[in-house]
């Protein structure tokens, strides 16, 4: 094809027809899944298994691709299967409007992907979706905690149990050491430390999750989460072309 011409002068033959080949899953299309989408499209990965269970909000513009003043409202996974097919029309995308835990990963992982990237924000899902790639055999790069940062140089690749500065990543040592994981599992972390504090939530909407005033909203801006999506691509891609 065409537009793949000058990515298969740089990688060559072989290498171009096993991105054609391969199956990449990307499992959160906020603003680092939705970026890491974009790049793997673009590279030419011939088939995508997408899930996300959210829509687009107006707070979310500011940094996911995804995200419009005309696409609020409008379903993460839907707008992501249309943006794929308009790259590359040959694409075979299956999308998941589910939310991610124990009960629908073997569904989104029925046909066992190449690669997994894990953009997932929220804890017990992240966790549970690494705990089941590593016990499958699936192959995984999960993205840590890109809120908070502004420093791009800061942003790593490294094995999760060797990352410092996310407070993410500490969590998610601890609860994986007890699942019986202690390495293997490679991620995109910052080694910055947060430049401020998470914001709680408006009164109005705290009052709904009771005493502990529910989510903090994380600031964070389309520099460093755009980063963290094009590095796992781009590592995802690597493994591709390796297997």
């Amino acid at each position: 094809m065409e537009q793949f011409k000058r990515t298969q002068l740089l990688l060559g033959k072989e290498k171009i027809e096993k991105l054609f080949a391969a199956t990449a899953a990307v499992i959160g299309l906020g603003a680092v899944g939705g970026f890491a989408l974009e790049i793997l499209a673009r590279m030419g990965v011939g088939n995508f298994i997408l899930a996300d269970f959210d829509t687009v909000q107006e707070s979310n513009i500011n940094r996911q691709i995804l995200a419009l003043h005309s696409t609020v409202g409008i379903k993460k996974c839907e707008l992501a299967k249309k943006r794929v097919s308009d790259i590359n029309p040959k694409c075979n995308v299956k999308i998941f409007d589910v939310f991610v835990n124990t009960d629908t990963l073997p569904k989104i992982f029925e046909t066992k992907p190449d690669i997994v990237i894990d953009a997932i924000d929220s804890f017990n899902p992240k966790l549970r979706l690494i705990e089941y790639c590593y016990k499958n055999n699936i192959k995984i790069i999960s993205s840590m905690g890109a809120a908070l940062k502004t420093d791009p140089f800061s942003i790593k690749y490294a094995d999760l149990f060797e990352t410092h500065h996310c407070k993410l990543a500490e969590r998610l040592r601890g609860d994986l050491r007890k699942l019986g994981i202690s390495s293997g599992v490679p991620c995109v972390f910052s080694e910055q430390s947060p430049q401020i504090k998470p914001v709680p939530l408006p009164e109005q909407e705290a009052k709904q999750f009771g005493k502990n005033g529910g989510p903090k909203i994380l600031g964070s801006t389309p520099v460093i989460t755009s980063i963290f999506g094009i590095l796992l691509a781009n590592k995802a891609a690597e493994t591709i072309i390796n297997l």
